[in-house]
């Protein structure tokens, strides 16, 4: 809560704290600092703590399902899954521009519709490989889905190699990852986006304690293993699809979150899941601040701290696995 507090306050426009008392006891006086109050920062750190909270919670699933401190839903190839989705729409579909402008509803729901569909069908495309070839270990999956990844990747690029200047400026700006663009509406696709996903995999966490002891050993004990494998992966795509969609590709948290949770909490998956969602939400909020503040009044896309933070982290985890 002090970094939220701290996030609403530090701005180009100054906020006082009687600026958030006098929001939260109700006498609401159309002023600037308010309007920014409500209408930019709110929303806005809002949107950061319900992305964040998804990335974690994306991000300790994937490790849960591939027994895995290194996997990412990015291996899975579910988030190149939704950019490409949306690098074909930006530069393929020049009508989904006239389609965004005509309308506040098709603005809202556009972009996460597509990136779900592009994280789904990814997804699909993945479980129907995993059936004809018969890959029935987690390992197999796994690979499976690096081989997606790197199509999606080698697919996205051709996109930008078609792209005109304007196309390839707005995309490139995307793929860094960038929060100025959210509002309440984005906020409340989200919210309902993360509880669903929260609702359902919230009663797989036992299931995924046993998951993992292995494959043969929670088999054993009566886990569904193709169910769970589903459920997981098409919450992960959900979750992926969404906060892709709005604030556009963010790396890292996903794989920081539910470290630092196993760290300071253990590996059970009761614990982990929701902590996890609380971690994500911290560290987004913590970078989204200082990519809005450390340029002002310009504004750093928020991508490129969140990798700074991770990337080094990452290769930290690297070293401590082989050793």
């Amino acid at each position: 809560m002090l970094v939220v507090i701290t996030s609403v306050l530090i701005g180009p426009v100054e906020i006082s704290w009687l600026d958030i008392y006098a929001l939260l006891d109700g006498r609401i006086e159309s002023s600037r600092s308010l309007d920014v109050l409500i209408d930019i920062r709110l929303p806005r750190v809002l949107a950061a703590m319900a992305i964040g909270a998804s990335l974690g919670l994306c991000g300790s699933l994937t490790q849960a399902l591939f027994r895995n401190p290194l996997a990412d839903p990015a291996l899975l190839g579910i988030t190149s899954g939704a950019a490409l989705a949306i690098a074909v729409m930006m530069i393929f579909a020049p009508s989904s521009n006239y389609l965004i402008e005509s309308g506040e509803f098709i603005q809202y729901w556009l972009y996460p519709v597509v990136a779900f569909f592009g994280s789904a069908l990814m997804c699909q495309i993945l479980l129907l490989l995993s059936k004809v070839m018969s890959l029935v270990s987690i390992s197999s999956l796994l690979l499976c889905g690096l081989a997606l990844n790197a199509l999606a990747s080698a697919m996205i690029g051709l996109c930008i190699y078609l792209a005109n200047d304007q196309q390839l400026r707005s995309f490139t700006f995307w793929t860094l990852g960038s929060l100025s663009g959210v509002n309440w509406a984005s906020f409340w696709i989200l919210i309902v986006g993360l509880l669903v996903g929260l609702g359902v995999v919230i009663r797989l966490a036992s299931q995924l304690n046993a998951l993992a002891m292995g494959d043969a050993v929670a088999q054993h004990i009566g886990v569904n293993l193709p169910r769970i494998k589903v459920v997981t992966i098409l919450c992960i795509a959900l979750l992926c699809g969404l906060c892709v969609a709005t604030s556009g590709v963010i790396g890292f948290i996903s794989l920081i979150a539910p470290q630092i949770v196993r760290v300071l909490f253990g590996a059970d998956h009761r614990i982990v899941l929701p902590i996890s969602m609380l971690m994500g939400a911290l560290l987004l909020v913590i970078a989204d601040t200082l990519a809005k503040n450390l340029a002002a009044p310009t504004e750093m896309p928020v991508g490129i701290f969140t990798a700074l933070i991770g990337a080094p982290y990452f290769l930290y985890l690297l070293n401590k696995k082989n050793h």
